[in-house]
């Protein structure tokens, strides 16, 4: 198997827009409610993704896909839209600098949950860096 860092790339452009979404959309659902500004938010992500998979020539028949691969995609959908709407929620009544955080726990329940369901093993050193972040949230939501 060939390993390649460019995921190390996509990865740190990923929380780059990460932390770009919590201030737009902070600033974008004041005086509206959270979970229409969900809504718009997919819309957008829905028509640029498909023109982003046509233009590319990436597009293929998704019917042609396995009965396994829509239920996962299926699941991981919902989880999606589920973290989006409580997001969206948490962003409207708190502080973007706190929310965000928090919702970066996702990090620390991703490696239980990979250890869990897909048998994924990090070193005592990986593990050291996820306490880490959960001591971080907790430092930063938590207050004095």
């Amino acid at each position: 198997m060939v390993t390649s860092t460019t995921w190390f790339y996509w990865a740190l452009l990923s929380a780059v827009f990460a932390a770009l979404t919590a201030i737009f959309a902070k600033i974008g659902i004041q005086g509206i409610n959270s979970d229409l500004a969900t809504l718009v938010r997919t819309a957008i992500i829905s028509v640029v993704l498909s023109l982003f998979v046509w233009l590319t020539g990436k597009w293929s028949n998704p019917f042609a896909l396995s009965a396994k691969t829509w239920v996962f995609l299926g699941l991981s959908g919902l989880a999606t839209g589920a973290s989006w709407v409580c997001y969206f929620r948490a962003l409207q009544v708190g502080e973007a600098s706190k929310v965000a955080p928090v919702d970066k726990l996702s990090l620390v329940l991703v490696a239980v949950f990979a250890c869990a369901f897909l048998g994924e093993r990090p070193t005592s050193r990986e593990w050291a860096g996820i306490l880490m972040v959960a001591g971080g949230v907790l430092v930063l939501a938590c207050r004095r």
